[in-house]
């Protein structure tokens, strides 16, 4: 990678350009796998233009990560990607609280460990996430090669992702964009916000149909903000249904955690460049709720 941009601590521009943690970018200089014109360097080095980094990932590390094998629906797969329709409820890599049967243990034994490093040891291969209750397409990267290109179109907002929700509440307008910045809330740390010193996240939404207390909607997100969709919903007084930490959670359809589904994925293979646009259909308790509330219409 070539540097373009002069000042920057060199941690900080890597992580962004990359889509990497900082915390992975800081390990990997620690242990000397990044090297700034062929020589280690340290997070606090200040970038020149022209300068060439060059990134060296070790293998992937089972140690502490268990491969399990649990029911994973593979939308596609070859030797460098794997695309999964997540299910709800399904945390995607161990966490507090989360130690295992999660989405990563799965992939690991479905991928025999032959995944990406980058992410560390107890996110390997992971490029993006989606939140617990959130289901729907995760692309995997099998190797550091796919896994650098792969973020590098998230940075660049290449990958289009297009999801489903229902939301409480009629929504008026047809279609509409949503922009506003969203960082930590200053009232619950583990919550996001829309905050004038957040970071920009643009939200686009389109009606696909309304009921009588409902709507359903094609959300597509130009940025990636953690809980972007919900916190840019719940702002605008139509929260998704059924979300726990943006709402009360509350509804008739006694649904824990939010109505919203990645339904489609648009980006170039990695490797090969071919255009690729992959789809899951909704669950199937997603589905019988909007027939639902298509039926008490008629």
């Amino acid at each position: 990678m070539i540097v373009e941009e002069s000042g920057q601590r060199i941690d900080k521009y890597i992580a962004e350009k990359q889509g990497i943690s900082r915390v992975a970018v800081q390990r990997l200089i620690e242990e000397e796998n990044i090297l700034v014109n062929g020589k280690a360097t340290k997070s606090s080095y200040l970038t020149q233009v022209g300068d060439v980094v060059t990134i060296q990932v070790p293998e992937v590390k089972e140690i502490g990560l268990q491969p399990q094998e649990l029911p994973l629906d593979v939308v596609y797969e070859d030797e460098d990607i794997i695309v999964i329709n997540k299910a709800k409820g399904m945390v995607v890599h161990p966490a507090a609280g989360n130690p295992d049967g999660t989405l990563v243990n799965a992939i690991m034994a479905h991928c025999k460990g032959k995944l990406s490093g980058i992410g560390g040891e107890l996110r390997p291969g992971i490029v993006h996430r989606l939140d617990k209750d959130t289901s729907g397409l995760l692309i995997v990267a099998k190797n550091d090669k796919a896994h650098l290109r792969i973020s590098e179109q998230i940075q660049n907002r290449e990958v289009k992702k297009t999801y489903l929700a229902l939301v409480k509440g009629i929504v008026p307008e047809n279609e509409a964009t949503i922009k506003m910045p969203i960082g930590r809330s200053n009232k619950d740390r583990k919550k996001m916000a829309v905050t004038p010193k957040g970071k920009e996240a643009i939200t686009h939404f389109k009606v696909l149909e309304r009921f009588e207390k409902y709507t359903y909607l094609e959300v597509k997100i130009e940025t990636g903000r953690t809980h972007q969709i919900r916190v840019h919903m719940a702002e605008i007084g139509h929260p998704v249904v059924g979300d726990m930490v943006y709402s009360n959670g509350k509804n008739e359809f006694n649904i824990e955690g939010q109505m919203l589904h990645a339904h489609r994925l648009e980006f170039k293979h990695p490797i090969t460049e071919k255009d690729m646009c992959l789809e899951a259909p909704l669950p199937e308790y997603f589905a019988n709720i909007v027939s639902d509330l298509r039926n008490r219409g008629k």
